[in-house]
């Protein structure tokens, strides 16, 4: 699989649908094709609920060692590597992905003004994400995407080619840069002090641990203050994320460009597709979970698993998903009309994860932070999950766009748009 594979033929840009796409703003359901998308769209932002769940529910590092909270017997560890397999990143990719093709659909049919709008929903959706990462997650991803979103329109015009390679070049950077470091600390194992050090930030640590516990009891109003004096850490996150967001960007317009996101392609050809990313992937993330599990959950040796040598391999693994995906939706059905509900109003569903995660796990809540295990805090992300299988065909049938998307909508055009059916 490669380049050539999804470049082989360079299509004219496709008709966009009607309506508005980038992060669920509303798509009309004219055709299975259009159904398709969104409902990828719903996966996608289904596919973050288990990353979620475990940021919100216990301490920071267990987000990348089980070994850290949550418990370490067998059925933590086994989940930690199905995680850290098929889902940890690849659906975070897919979601940057679906963005970059929502923002290139919005180009396309733009009549007017085409960049004055598209900046004006990038600063729209920056105001929305730090505010929900100062009162909800402050692991927020939106703050990237609109960051990144600000490239989109340079490059938007590329061949399906160039907008590969570049993303393919975007991730060696990433992987260049932070894989030096990665490597530094590989060759500090057994050294003391980076032992104590990595244990600290990334392994079981209970001072660490009461330190977070300590944060959780924060009120609302003490912890937006705590927030906004990390900004700092806050803003290093979001720049170190940028080359792969765009590169998952990237991949989501070449992916619409393509055909692969406007159903143009045949089934057998997605399949072959999702398998070729699978047999590339799934054998590096198999060894690198492996390597973690045997070496004790090593707080070096999972950290750059985690952070660093899985990177290429998730973005790759979450275009076989979407490749799967969109081969599965093509024919429609009961499941893929929910799905494509909520993937319309993707950003709604995002944003209420986050407010459902704060009611069971916040101090303000029922305070069930740092109180259950991996496998309880997945089983507590089926309620987001739940709720938005379930809601967002009924909101959407008496409104014409959740209300994440029709705020992102207002922000940015200064104007309240209208809501109601």
């Amino acid at each position: 699989m490669g380049v050539a594979h999804l470049s082989a033929v360079e299509p004219p840009p496709p008709t966009p649908p009607q309506g508005e796409g980038s992060l669920g703003l509303v798509m009309k359901q004219s055709t299975h094709r259009i159904l398709a998308l969104d409902a990828l769209r719903g996966l996608a932002v289904i596919g973050i609920v288990p990353m979620n769940v475990i940021a919100f529910s216990m301490p920071p590092a267990a987000y990348i060692n089980p070994r850290a909270y949550g418990g370490d017997g067998p059925l933590e560890t086994l989940l930690w590597a199905i995680s850290f397999v098929f889902v940890e990143d690849k659906f975070r990719a897919l979601f940057a992905m679906m963005f970059g093709a929502g923002v290139a659909i919005l180009l396309d049919k733009a009549s007017a003004h085409p960049l004055r709008g598209h900046f004006a929903r990038m600063a729209a959706l920056l105001l929305i994400a730090i505010t929900h990462a100062l009162l909800l997650a402050n692991n927020d991803v939106l703050r990237s995407y609109a960051v990144a979103g600000l490239v989109l329109p340079l490059v938007i015009r590329w061949r399906v080619r160039t907008m590969l390679w570049s993303a393919a070049a975007l991730m060696a950077a990433q992987l260049a840069f932070s894989g030096y470091y990665a490597a530094q600390w590989l060759m500090a194992l057994g050294d003391a002090a980076a032992q104590s050090a990595a244990e600290a930030n990334y392994g079981y640590n209970p001072q660490a641990i009461a330190e977070a516990m300590a944060r959780s009891e924060m009120g609302l109003a003490e912890r937006v203050v705590h927030r906004i004096g990390q900004w700092q850490q806050q803003l290093t996150f979001v720049v170190a994320s940028l080359p792969s967001t765009l590169a998952a960007m990237l991949a989501g317009v070449a992916l619409w460009r393509s055909g692969l996101l406007a159903g143009e392609w045949e089934r057998a050809r997605l399949l072959r597709l999702a398998a070729q990313c699978a047999a590339i992937a799934l054998p590096v993330l198999v060894v690198l979970a492996a390597w973690s599990i045997s070496s004790g959950f090593d707080p070096i040796v999972t950290t750059a698993n985690a952070l660093v040598w899985s990177a290429p391999f998730d973005l790759l693994l979450g275009i076989g998903w979407a490749a799967l995906a969109m081969a599965l939706f093509a024919s429609g059905g009961a499941i893929t009309q929910r799905l494509g509900a909520a993937g319309r109003m993707a950003l709604t569903n995002y944003l209420g994860t986050s407010v459902v995660f704060g009611s069971l796990f916040a101090s303000w809540g029922l305070g069930l932070y740092a109180e259950v295990t991996r496998a309880q805090a997945l089983l507590l992300g089926l309620v987001p999950v739940a709720l938005m299988l379930l809601v967002s065909p009924l909101w959407l049938a008496r409104f014409r766009q959740g209300l994440a998307e029709w705020l992102w909508r207002s922000l940015a055009s200064l104007k309240a748009k209208p809501f109601r059916r």
